[in-house]
C-alpha cells in the first residue's frame, strides 16, 4: 500500500513549525492514520549546508480519527533552519519539500550537495520577540471562577434596595447582594482549597446583576465596594498567593454608558457617534436595535474599537486597573468579535505595565489567529468542557473518541499555549457540571479527576466543590451554600486532595500529554503526562464493570484513587473499579 498523498500536511510558521523558546523549534507533521511508519526530519542551516545539515527521528504524538500527528523538537545553531521530511511505510519512501511530495529511490534524503536546498522548507529565524511566551504562573495555577453578586454578601449596607434572601431562586434581574468584602471574608476558604487565581466576572459599574452591561469601567459597582474595596482584596489575595484576573467587556457597553446616553440625546451629532456601529437614525430598539449589539441585545451596543478615541479609552482602562490594583489577568469577553489590531495593541500596552499578565479570551472554537503570540496567551478552551460533557456526562462518545478528539485539539496550537489553555467544567454560562450529570456524583468526581489531570490551566466554578448545582442561565448563578450541613464536605476535601495532588507533581501540571490508544476503548480512558524526570499514568473507568489497566514500570507507584479504592495489581496490571479512576507516577 502507497503513502497517502492527500493526507500529508504541514505548513511552516504555524501550529506546525513553530519557536518553542528562544533556542528551540518544534516542526509537526501529519500524516494519514497508520499509514507512515517512520518519519524523518533532515534539518541543518541553509548557510552553512551541509555543514550543519543532519537527520532527526520524529516522534508519533497521537491520532485522531483521520491522521497521524508526528513532532520533533530541533534546537538550530545558528537560529535558522532549514528543513525537510522523510516518510517511509515497508514498502515506499517519500521526501517533502515546500515544492512537495517525490519518491525517494535511494535510503538516504536527496540533498544539494554543497549549495543549499532552496525548495526545503524554512524557519528563517528564531526572533526573541516573536517567541510566544505565556506568563510561567499560569502553568501551574488553579483558577477560582467567581460571580461576586451570588459569591458572599460581606458589606449588607452595600446591597440594593430591592436585594432578596440568600439562598432564593436566581432570576435575569434580580439581586442577593454578594460583594466584593464578600470575597474578602473568604479568601482563606478559598486559599485552603488550594486555589491560586481568582477570575472575577466584571466588577465594574453597571446595572445589571452580571455587569456585562459597562455603564462605566472606571468605577467599581457601588453595590460591590470602591477602588479602595477592589485594591484590598487583591492585596490580600496576593499576601495568601493568589492571583486576581478580572473581566473587560471591551466588545460592547451598557445602554447607561455615557457616550452612548449622548447619541440617544443628540443622534448624528453627538460627538460620540462613531464610537458605535449605527446604521441609521434615529436610533431604535425594537424588533432588533438598528445598530450593532451583542447577540442582538439593544441593552448592550457593540463598541466601535477600530475608533481611536475608544481604543484609547479602553486601552486607558486596561493598564489603569492593572497600576491600580495591580490585577493579574484580564479575562475578555466575547473576545472574537473585536478586531483584532485592537487586541495587539492590548497586549503591548498591558505586557509593558507588567509582562506576567495572563491575558485570556473568550472564544468558544478554534481560536488559532488569537494565540500566535501577538494577542492572547490563552483561550477558554471549551472544545475540551464540551468533550468532557459528551465523555463524562451524555456517554454520546467513548474514550476512544475522546481521545482522538483531544489529540486534534492538541495539536491546534503550539505546546505553550497547550500548557495554559483554560480548562473549565462549568461557568456563568453553562450549566454546571452537576447538573449536565443529572446528580451523578461519581461521575462529577471523575470529571474533576479528568480536569485536575490534564494539560492547562484548570477553573472551578464556585460552589461546584460543594455540590451546587444548576441548570442553564441564571439557574447556574444560584448563591453560595455556606451552611456546612447542606454542603457535600466530602466533596470539597475529594476536590481538595487533588488540587494537592496536581500541585506536588509537575507532569500533572506541565507533563506532555499521550494517550495510550493502545488501552482506551469504551469506557477505559488511560494517558499519560510525560515529564523529563517522571511520568504520571492517568486511568479512567467510566463504565460499571472492572477494567484491567497496564502499567509497564516495576517502580509505578500509586498516587491517587478515584472512587472505589480497592484496585488489585498482578505484575503489571491493575484492575480498576467500575466508576473510578487511578494515577500512578513512575520516575524516569
Amino acid at each position: 500500500m502507497t503513502i497517502s498523498r492527500a493526507a500529508v500536511h504541514h505548513r511552516p510558521k504555524s501550529n506546525y513549525a513553530y519557536a518553542y523558546d528562544e533556542s528551540t523549534v518544534h516542526v509537526r507533521l501529519r500524516t494519514k492514520r497508520g499509514d507512515v511508519d517512520r518519519c524523518t526530519l533532515l534539518h541543518g542551516d541553509k548557510f552553512d549546508w551541509p555543514g550543519t545539515a543532519s537527520r532527526t527521528p520524529m516522534e508519533r504524538l497521537g491520532s485522531d480519527e483521520r491522521f497521524d500527528y508526528w513532532q520533533v523538537a530541533v534546537q538550530p545553531p545558528y537560529r535558522r533552519l532549514c528543513y525537510a521530511f522523510r516518510l517511509e511505510d515497508d514498502e515506499e519512501a517519500l521526501w517533502l519539500t515546500e515544492w512537495g511530495l517525490e519518491s525517494v529511490d535511494e535510503n538516504d534524503f536527496p540533498t544539494a550537495g554543497e549549495q543549499r536546498p532552496l525548495h526545503y522548507f524554512e524557519f528563517p529565524f528564531v526572533n526573541p520577540v516573536d517567541v510566544h511566551d505565556p506568563p510561567e504562573w499560569a502553568k501551574d495555577a488553579v483558577f477560582y471562577q467567581l460571580f461576586p453578586e451570588r459569591f458572599a454578601n460581606g458589606d449588607p449596607e452595600r446591597s440594593p434596595n430591592n436585594v432578596e434572601e440568600w439562598g432564593g431562586q436566581p432570576k435575569r434581574d434580580n439581586f442577593f447582594g454578594g460583594d466584593l468584602q464578600g470575597i474578602i471574608d473568604n479568601l482563606d476558604y478559598i486559599a485552603n482549597l488550594g486555589v491560586t487565581a481568582l477570575y472575577l466576572t466584571p466588577v465594574f459599574e453597571s446595572t445589571s446583576n452580571h455587569k456585562y452591561n459597562t455603564t462605566d469601567y472606571l468605577r467599581i459597582d457601588p453595590h460591590f465596594g470602591d477602588e479602595e474595596t477592589l485594591c484590598r482584596l487583591v492585596d490580600e489575595a496576593h499576601d495568601r498567593d493568589i492571583r486576581v484576573m478580572l473581566d473587560a467587556v471591551f466588545n460592547h457597553c451598557g445602554r447607561q454608558f455615557e457616550p452612548f446616553q449622548d447619541v440617544l440625546e443628540h443622534g448624528e451629532e453627538s460627538e460620540y457617534a462613531d464610537w458605535f456601529h449605527i446604521k441609521e437614525f434615529p436610533i431604535e430598539f425594537e424588533p432588533r436595535p438598528n445598530y450593532d449589539a451583542f447577540a442582538f441585545e439593544p441593552y448592550m451596543p457593540k463598541l466601535n474599537t477600530e475608533n481611536p478615541e475608544v481604543k484609547s479609552h479602553l486601552l486607558d482602562v486596561a493598564t489603569y486597573w492593572i497600576e491600580t490594583a495591580d490585577i493579574d489577568g484580564w479575562r475578555l469577553d466575547v473576545a472574537n468579535e473585536v478586531d483584532h489590531e485592537f487586541w495587539r495593541e492590548f497586549r503591548r500596552e498591558v505586557k509593558v505595565i507588567k509582562p506576567e499578565t495572563y491575558i485570556l479570551g473568550e472564544t468558544w472554537h478554534d481560536s488559532s489567529a488569537w494565540l500566535e503570540g501577538d494577542q492572547f496567551d490563552s483561550v477558554m478552551n471549551y472544545p475540551f468542557s464540551y468533550a468532557t460533557y459528551d465523555f463524562l456526562a451524555t456517554d454520546d462518545i467513548d474514550a476512544t473518541t475522546f481521545a482522538e478528539k483531544n489529540t486534534a485539539f492538541t495539536f491546534r496550537y503550539s505546546e505553550q499555549v497547550t500548557d495554559v489553555l483554560f480548562n473549565l467544567l462549568s461557568s456563568h454560562d453553562t450549566p454546571r457540571m452537576l447538573h449536565r450529570c443529572d446528580g451523578d456524583e461519581d461521575r462529577l468526581r471523575l470529571a474533576f479527576f479528568l480536569q485536575l489531570t490534564s494539560p492547562g490551566t484548570p477553573c472551578l466554578y464556585y460552589g461546584d466543590e460543594v455540590g451546587m448545582t444548576g441548570g442553564h442561565d441564571p439557574d447556574c448563578r444560584r448563591t453560595t451554600i455556606w451552611d456546612e450541613d447542606e454542603q457535600n464536605r466530602e466533596l470539597r476535601s475529594f476536590v481538595s486532595e487533588l488540587i494537592d495532588l496536581r500541585h506536588d507533581h509537575r507532569p500533572l501540571r506541565r507533563g506532555r500529554l499521550r494517550f495510550d490508544e493502545a488501552q482506551c476503548g469504551d469506557d477505559l480512558l488511560v494517558y499519560q503526562r510525560v515529564g523529563s524526570e517522571a511520568t504520571a499514568t492517568v486511568a479512567i473507568n467510566r463504565g460499571a464493570d472492572a477494567l484491567e489497566v497496564r502499567v509497564t514500570d516495576d517502580d509505578a507507584e500509586l498516587l491517587f484513587t478515584v472512587g472505589d479504592t480497592s484496585l488489585e495489581t498482578e505484575n503489571d496490571t491493575w484492575t480498576v473499579p467500575g466508576s473510578s479512576g487511578a494515577v500512578w507516577i513512575q520516575n524516569d
